[in-house]
């Protein structure tokens, strides 16, 4: 069963992450030392709990559709209810709407806890979060006092509805279609999905967020617009009214979330109680700037879908090292005479499981500095606005797309140290692997978030915020050697190895594209993002090595150093060498 590791969220919160130096400074008001342990130790209650118990039962049951329906796996029901209300559908909503207000960093701690215990539970409120933050940043006064206060509490859930069959990820060949009322409002008509608990029984209505294009709109996505679509229509007392002309045509039989209705939602099929055809929508933003509006939902996603991975990865470590310190195999070189050792004291058991351990850590560190650099943006002033920005902007598709790529690799190693008995649906090994393997694909696809780290965050102030980024990776590789510890090994020479490589391959990448050599940065993108976690982890395992001097985190630091960080050198070579090849291989497709 799931323990949340409360002390390693705390630590890399505080202590790399940057969040203690930001309670001493009182950053965020009357935020103590104190209330954030009492907040992630309730948390990892709640998860470990309450709701870890419900995720295998509800992967077997799964979500089940009738009649344009969605009932939900038994429990999760009253789980959603109970969950909702401890608050922590508000944890960091505006406080004017009933939020908590507490910085980003917290709610994606504890969105970690959540997608441990159950990622399909946790991805219904990660949707409701991003909706509050589009809502608040660009809804109408009237918006936000029909909508905000019950999308902060969670009593009703938020969606978001982007893909089409033709489109994929390219919105620009977006269909859904829009149309002006002389009463303000819209009519929306069109086909969603993989719509993310498009529908459901949990609560009384549900607010899409839905992209659609007007009739005289430019084309391509200068041409979105953004709408607030609700399921029941609010009156002015702020009841629920008639149903909305939007429906649920079906929900996807998946590999793996069950538990979560991936839904095809229909808008505008005529069953609507307005007594007209076209569902009922509200502008949000201002006509064909959707997609900014969209952005401000897709980003905080695409961070929360990251600590998605850093989640599975974690259940799934816990799950491998309880299953290796019972299963007994064979005799390790210097066990016990008599019997079978645990397979845990086998040198490649130790191998995977430090290396889940490991990738996890460096995950979850990522993760973190990206929260704080948006905390960091929103409570600065100044010049420094824009520099926190710009690193969560960095940040963000490194975030995404590493911790998603770890979760499935971890969940993977995991299914391995089980051996057979990790591919036997029993045992629970499986499930995280199965869960985490549709993270890569969330929110713009892994190889997306590369190209948007490549062409979009590389260029941030000519460079200088990359640049910047990287020598303060050296600083911390530096104070880890000025620790000047035996038990450390080789471990700064190895980190800073990776970080010329990192400097090396962003110089080229920054050079083709000065150069107009964009196929070649194309090719180079997605390991370079591989390579840019690498080295970025590492040296937040070397911050963490030398605040803490205990064994085990400076154990791990030199294991992560010695044994994972070198494909940093083979990944320079793809991004530097890879491009030539790959276009000549192309005869190869046929």
């Amino acid at each position: 069963m799931y323990r949340a590791p409360v002390d390693d969220i705390a630590f890399t919160l505080k202590q790399v992450a940057g969040l203690a130096p930001d309670l001493e400074k009182g950053r965020y008001g009357d935020l103590s030392d104190d209330l954030v342990d009492a907040i992630l130790s309730e948390a990892g209650r709640f998860a470990g709990e309450e709701i870890a118990p419900l995720n295998l039962s509800g992967d077997q049951e799964g979500a089940r559709w009738k009649d344009g329906a969605v009932t939900m796996p038994a429990g999760w029901a009253d789980l959603y209810h109970r969950w909702r209300e401890g608050g922590w559908n508000g944890l960091s909503g505006p406080e004017e709407f009933g939020g908590q207000g507490l910085p980003v960093m917290i709610n994606v701690a504890a969105n970690e806890m959540w997608s441990a215990a159950s990622m399909a539970f946790g991805l219904g409120p990660l949707l409701t979060m991003g909706a509050v933050e589009a809502l608040d940043k660009h809804g109408s006064d009237a918006l936000k006092a029909t909508y905000l206060e019950k999308l902060v509490s969670g009593e009703w859930t938020g969606t978001m509805n982007l893909t089409e069959p033709q489109a994929g990820s390219d919105l620009a060949a977006l269909r859904t279609c829009a149309e002006r009322k002389e009463d303000g409002t819209y009519r929306i008509f069109g086909q969603k999905i993989f719509i993310t608990y498009g529908e459901h029984d949990i609560t009384d209505n549900i607010v899409h967020l839905v992209l659609a294009r007007l009739p005289d709109a430019p084309a391509g996505t200068r041409g979105i617009s953004l709408f607030v679509v609700p399921k029941f229509l609010v009156k002015d007392d702020g009841s629920l009214g008639t149903r909305n002309d939007v429906f649920c045509a079906s929900i996807e039989h998946k590999i793996g979330i069950h538990g979560s209705p991936t839904c095809t939602m229909i808008f505008g099929d005529g069953k609507g109680e307005s007594g007209e055809a076209g569902a009922i929508g509200y502008l949000l933003g201002e006509e064909n700037r959707g997609l900014a509006c969209m952005f401000t939902m897709m980003n905080n996603a695409r961070l929360n879908v990251g600590i998605e991975g850093v989640g599975i990865a974690e259940a799934a470590y816990q799950k491998a090292k309880e299953y290796a310190q019972e299963r007994r195999q064979g005799k390790a070189a210097g066990g016990a005479i008599e019997g079978m050792s645990a397979i845990i004291e086998h040198p490649d058991i130790q191998r995977n499981i430090l290396t889940m351990k490991a990738l996890t850590s460096v995950a979850r560190s990522i993760c973190y500095a990206c929260a704080n650099a948006l905390d960091r943006a929103r409570s600065s002033d100044g010049d420094e606005v824009r520099h926190w920005q710009e690193r969560a902007n960095l940040l963000t598709p490194v975030a995404k797309a590493f911790s998603t790529d770890i979760g499935v690799e971890v969940a993977s190693i995991g299914v391995q140290v089980h051996g057979g008995m990790g591919f036997i649906e029993e045992t629970g090994a499986a499930i995280f692997y199965r869960d985490a393997r549709i993270a890569p694909i969330y929110e713009g696809t892994n190889g997306i978030q590369a190209i948007d780290l490549v062409t979009r965050k590389l260029p941030q102030s000519g460079g200088a915020q990359v640049a910047g980024y990287i020598a303060e990776l050296r600083q911390d590789v530096a104070a880890l050697r000025a620790s000047n510890s035996a038990d450390l090994g080789n471990a700064a020479d190895r980190l800073d190895s990776a970080i010329n490589d990192l400097d090396d391959a962003t110089s080229w990448l920054q050079s083709a594209l000065g150069e107009g050599r964009m196929n070649e940065a194309l090719a180079g993108a997605t390991p370079y993002l591989r390579l840019f976690g690498l080295a970025a982890g590492g040296a937040y395992l070397a911050r963490a090595a030398v605040a803490d001097t205990g064994a085990a985190r400076r154990a791990l630091c030199r294991f992560f150093a010695e044994n994972l960080v070198g494909e940093s050198a083979a990944l320079k070579a793809r991004v530097i060498e890879g491009a030539e090849s790959l276009d000549a291989a192309r005869v190869a497709l046929g």
